[in-house]
């Protein structure tokens, strides 16, 4: 991808009529319903806290690059896939990075990061200190693991067959997976931290 191009990138909270375009991408990269309409509606829900949208949209023209979806801190409750006791934060002041997704022809240009930057930005702004996600341990490359390391994420824990049951009961089909999915998550949380705000802001300026 050219600079050119990267520039033309436009970064857009989530609206209902993108919808149609994250569900398209989401189940090409990740695998049959991994996003369908009624369960993306009730995300946007949660990616709301005091007037202000922390879930993204990217676009080059009138084609979607990336989406990153996140739940403010507030509309979100801990399940078995998570350890508080680990964290180094009040478990009521931490967003949760639901999920994400960047066009393989658009990948390692920066789109990533830059999504993550701004929704950084945005549960910053609703009140988060932090903020945990579920990373897929089985993505090529481990390139999941390794790009939010990247951007400052620490391992809290592994779980192993973290979508088993999406793939069980709720028709998810892993990419990776001939049939049930075993696939292992990261349980990994991302700071606050003057060092790594710093950096994220840095990203954001410069998109």
């Amino acid at each position: 991808m050219t600079a050119a191009n990267l520039n033309s990138v436009k970064y857009l909270p989530l609206a209902p009529e993108h919808f149609a375009d994250v569900i398209r991408l989401g189940n090409e990269v990740q695998g049959e319903n991994y996003l369908m309409p009624d369960t993306l509606k009730a995300m946007y829900d949660k990616s709301w806290h005091n007037n202000i949208n922390a879930s993204l949209v990217s676009y080059c023209g009138n084609d979607i690059v990336g989406f990153r979806i996140t739940y403010a801190h507030s509309q979100w409750q801990c399940d078995k896939w998570c350890s508080p006791e680990l964290w180094p934060v009040a478990p009521e002041k931490v967003c949760y990075f639901k999920c994400n997704t960047v066009s393989p022809a658009m990948q390692g240009v920066g789109i990533g990061s830059t999504l993550l930057a701004k929704s950084v930005s945005a549960a910053k702004a609703q009140g988060a200190e932090a903020g945990l996600a579920h990373i897929w341990l089985s993505s090529p490359g481990n390139s999941a693991f390794k790009y939010f390391s990247k951007n400052g994420g620490e391992l809290i824990k592994k779980h192993p067959n973290k979508w088993r049951y999406e793939s069980i009961h709720e028709g998810y089909d892993c990419p990776v997976c001939p049939e049930t999915c075993e696939c292992e998550g990261a349980e990994m949380l991302l700071r606050r931290s003057e060092e790594h705000t710093s950096e994220l802001q840095s990203l954001t300026s410069s998109r």
